[in-house]
């Protein structure tokens, strides 16, 4: 029976011996996103992706290039097999393709990082946003950042892509809530359902919107389709 515990206190020993000099905890793991990425923004996206899968803004490389999904559509004709319809924007120059992929087919996913950021002031020809974490700051050419420049105004909160040190493109919210800065007064007796205006808003975009909209409403937007989705009812009642 001795002999028993004096081999298991032995080997107990031994066992805490080595592992007292083991590296552990998390220190020791290898970072899976850039020291300036959120814990949120910084996600790795270099997997294939089915093209069932496509959504606006996926990423994915083609022939070495970087394309981001700008339009899709899922087709399945009466004959014949399922493919998707799409409009890609190479964000390494700014030029757009179309393109068709099977349904179900594999595409190399680009490997990219979000980054989120908040935009902060445009200085020359570059706008500059910081990351609200770090307070580390980003200066993006206009010519990246494209179409998008009519939704920037202070404080909005985007998405950086990069791929290693160089930025690709930006994404904006795909809803935004903006004051109505000029739009002419509904016409008296024009009851006419659907019927509506242009209105220009704070960051200098037009969209259309129903009679019934006033100069100085705050108004929600989609980004995407540059269209009038209703009152911000919360927002006005703050003004």
């Amino acid at each position: 029976v001795d002999t028993t515990m004096l081999r298991t206190a032995l080997a107990a020993a031994i066992f805490a011996s080595a592992t007292a000099f083991a590296p552990s905890g998390p220190s020791f793991l290898p970072r899976l996103r850039p020291s300036s990425c959120s814990a949120v923004g910084g996600l790795r996206m270099a997997s294939p992706v089915s093209s069932n899968d496509f959504k606006s803004g996926t990423p994915i490389k083609i022939d070495g290039n970087v394309y981001k999904v700008v339009e899709f559509l899922h087709v399945k004709p009466g004959k014949g097999s399922a493919f998707v319809r799409t409009k890609l924007k190479n964000l390494q120059t700014g030029g757009s393709i179309e393109k068709t992929f099977r349904a179900g087919e594999m595409v190399d996913g680009a490997d990219v990082f979000k980054y989120d950021m908040q935009f902060n002031y445009v200085d020359g020809d570059d706008y500059v946003f910081m990351d609200m974490e770090t307070f580390d700051t980003e200066s993006v050419p206009k010519s990246i950042i494209g179409d998008n420049v009519m939704w920037l105004k202070e404080g909005v909160d985007v998405k950086i892509l990069k791929e290693e040190a160089k930025i690709l493109d930006i994404e904006i919210p795909m809803t935004m809530s903006l004051e109505v800065t000029q739009t002419d007064p509904g016409e008296k007796g024009n009851t006419a359902q659907g019927a509506s205006k242009p209105a220009t808003l704070e960051t200098g975009v037009e969209v259309m919107v129903p009679l019934f909209i006033k100069t100085g409403e705050i108004i929600r937007v989609d980004t995407a389709e540059k269209k009038y989705l209703g009152r911000d009812v919360e927002a006005n009642k703050k003004k």
